[in-house]
């Protein structure tokens, strides 16, 4: 077996580099507009910007944000050597930012009525992480 094959003979997992500069500071109570500005690539800052809106009924707001940090996510999955497809681990955590936003904007769009793009992002998630799927749902 190849060393970049996982055991099913896919794609092996992509494990996006860690910038824990934006986590740290929404831990430490810092505004995720305030990271999203400073940290414009951080998936994880947009996904959380999206959960706020979405969480005071901002649907199309979270919409816009979701998918911000959903192309960011890709941007960075791609210069991390992903081809379109195979496992994104949410168990390793600079990956849950993209999953977060991904999941975001699935559940913006059914909000919405885009019923198709809600089913793509649902099994884009499902298929990155079935570990994300069941924690984010």
């Amino acid at each position: 077996m190849a060393i970049h094959e996982n055991l099913l003979g896919g794609p092996p997992p992509t494990h996006l580099p860690d910038d824990p500069g934006p986590r740290e500071l929404l831990a430490a109570g810092t505004a995720p507009s305030e990271v999203a500005a400073r940290y414009p690539t951080s998936s994880l800052a947009w996904a959380q910007l999206a959960d706020e809106a979405f969480e005071r009924g901002s649907t199309v707001e979270s919409y816009a944000y979701a998918r911000t940090g959903y192309h960011r996510g890709l941007d960075a999955l791609r210069r991390s050597g992903w081809k379109g497809h195979g496992p994104v681990p949410f168990e390793h955590e600079p990956n849950r930012g993209f999953l977060r936003a991904l999941h975001a904007l699935a559940r913006a769009a059914q909000a919405i009525g885009e019923e198709e793009e809600y089913q793509r992002c649902t099994e884009f998630l499902k298929d990155s992480s079935p570990t994300a799927a069941a924690t984010l749902s």
